[in-house]
């Protein structure tokens, strides 16, 4: 388990690609420097300005100095605010303030705008330190700025994991010796962060957490057993968080869908039917698998139709569970409707069971009893029950 997480901004937390480029093809277009539409200068995101227009477009010290002064001069007022945190990286901040981890963020980007664009999310208050640069020495070396932030948040790099889009975070982490993750919904590619050598490269922002805390196990190679009409067996060589190896066998799902439909009368709408593997009949709510690029709440509403004639107008989401997660990433979507009404059913030519209706009490009763043992047909009357007694 690492004691801190240091973050890069641009592209790791926050999306500021827009305002960036628009902002350096306007400091170009100001002397008349030939350059690509803005949509193309990528480039200018992760490296300090200054090396980027000197690398990139052959400019002097000197004249790569007013190419940042203009920079700014758009930047300041409009381009900072072209900006955008990335979906789930609040949550994620938060979660780890809750597992204790301190966090810091290491950046080329000047702490003045990095600190402003925390304030206006409300997130400032969750980083222990921001090490970024000063307008005035704004060609610091990411290993530098990773190190100041090491030494301000107390720990020592073995504690820590540095957090990128762009292989200079990866190069700057690995000076440090501190672990690196590389991420795929920045600015980089995968192939740099590759041969930059980041330790972990994920595209999930949940993983961070995962490989923070010591939980992640990182997939090395993956050897398919079986492929059937529904599911997919593999086996694959894994890493885990202690750089051990191991082995994993997996099951892939391309995910289904339960509804629990209630009629006028509070009764519940099941099916009973012989389930192969148990060798047994039991009682569940109506459900099904998605098919391919299928809507979930079209999937409920076609799977309601077919097992048991029943048609509702709207469907209330209940959630996700994950059914067996030790061997299968299969996710079943749960949703809720009442007042149905009925049409012909629509079976498969394979498809046999039973419709049968029962008081939603009842139902209840028989889930405490272990008579119902469906994990979810239990999983959607207990978050039902739970929702009607609010």
């Amino acid at each position: 388990m690492k004691k801190a997480v240091i973050f890069d901004f641009d592209g790791t937390l926050c999306d500021t690609g827009i305002g960036v480029k628009k902002s350096a093809k306007y400091a170009l277009d100001a002397f008349n420097i030939e350059a690509p539409e803005w949509e193309e200068l990528d480039f200018f995101i992760g490296p300090p300005l200054l090396v980027t227009f000197q690398e990139k477009f052959g400019q002097s010290a000197a004249d790569s100095e007013k190419l940042v002064k203009k920079y700014r001069e758009r930047y300041t007022n409009i381009g900072l605010y072209e900006s955008e945190f990335y979906s789930g990286i609040p949550q994620l901040l938060q979660r780890l303030k809750n597992d204790g981890m301190k966090l810091g963020i290491a950046s080329s980007k000047p702490a003045k705008y990095v600190e402003e664009l925390l304030i206006k999310e409300g997130l400032i208050s969750l980083f222990d330190y921001v090490s970024a640069v000063s307008f005035n020495a704004d060609c610091e070396s990411k290993q530098s700025i990773i190190d100041r932030c090491l030494n301000e948040l107390g720990v020592e790099s073995k504690d820590a994991v540095m957090v990128g889009d762009r292989f200079y975070d990866i190069d700057g982490a690995r000076a440090c010796g501190v672990d690196s993750i590389g991420v795929l919904w920045g600015f980089g590619t995968k192939f740099e962060l590759i041969e930059s050598g980041a330790k972990y490269i994920i595209d999930k922002i949940d993983d961070i957490e995962n490989i923070a805390l010591g939980l992640y196990e990182r997939t090395e190679n993956i050897q398919g057993i079986f492929s059937g009409n529904v599911i997919t067996v593999h086996h694959d060589d894994i890493t885990l968080c202690n750089d051990q190896p191991a082995k994993r066998e997996c099951v892939d799902h391309p995910g289904g869908v339960g509804i629990i439909c209630l009629n006028e009368d509070d009764e519940v709408v099941l099916v009973r039917q012989f389930r192969y593997p148990y060798k047994e009949t039991i009682y569940e709510i109506p459900a099904g698998k998605l098919e391919k690029d299928e809507n979930p709440v079209d999937a409920a509403m076609r799977e309601l139709r077919e097992e048991c004639g029943a048609v509702c107008d709207e469907l209330r989401e209940l959630g996700e569970i994950y059914p067996s997660p030790g061997y299968t990433n299969e996710i079943i979507r749960l949703y809720a409707c009442t007042n149905p009404t009925f049409v012909e059913q629509e079976l498969d030519e394979d498809e046999f069971l039973q419709v049968c209706k029962m008081k939603f009490t009842t139902l209840i009763a028989k889930i405490m009893s272990g008579e119902i043992k469906d994990a979810k047909t239990i999983a959607a009357a207990m978050k039902l029950k739970e929702l009607r007694n609010k």
